[in-house]
């Protein structure tokens, strides 16, 4: 069997023509994936038309400046250079820190991790709690027996 290598600068050559061929609908598609959303729910996250995202995609057309910019205002973690010419990386410096995703989860999703959190906070206060009366009541009883000794 022979193995097939590829001169590096035609690989090169071929990845930019390829790269061209995806256009900025389909790396807009690709991020919505990312996100974890329906075309649907961000069509309403942008303030689009119901289906407009789906349109764009079938018809493999231009999206439109005023969408773009919302997108952008909407996600701004999303990197509007990735998103029109492919380069770089999908997030602003790659950056895909649970905080930095958390903004682009459904509202539902976020609700269910912030009653989760809020639930975590409430189970170490009453923690701490606990263990602050324990302490203040031994300080009481060594207090009590310091009392008890002075003539």
């Amino acid at each position: 069997m022979h193995e097939f290598q590829i001169n590096p600068y035609i690989w090169i050559f071929l990845s930019n023509i390829f790269s061209n061929m995806i256009k900025t609908i389909d790396r807009l598609m690709e991020f919505i994936r990312y996100a974890g959303l329906s075309a649907r729910q961000f069509d309403l996250s942008i303030g689009a038309s119901n289906g407009y995202i789906l349109r764009m995609e079938k018809n493999n057309a231009s999206i439109g400046s005023d969408v773009i910019e919302n997108i952008i205002k909407t996600y701004p973690q999303l990197d509007v250079v990735w998103l029109l010419t492919g380069e770089g990386d999908m997030l602003k410096g790659e950056e895909r820190e649970p905080l930095k995703e958390f903004r682009i989860l459904p509202r539902e999703k976020q609700l269910e991790i912030e009653a989760i959190i809020e639930r975590k906070i409430k189970e170490r206060q009453e923690q701490e709690r606990k263990l602050l009366l324990k302490e203040v009541s031994d300080e009481i009883k060594k207090a009590r027996k310091g009392l008890k000794k002075r003539p």
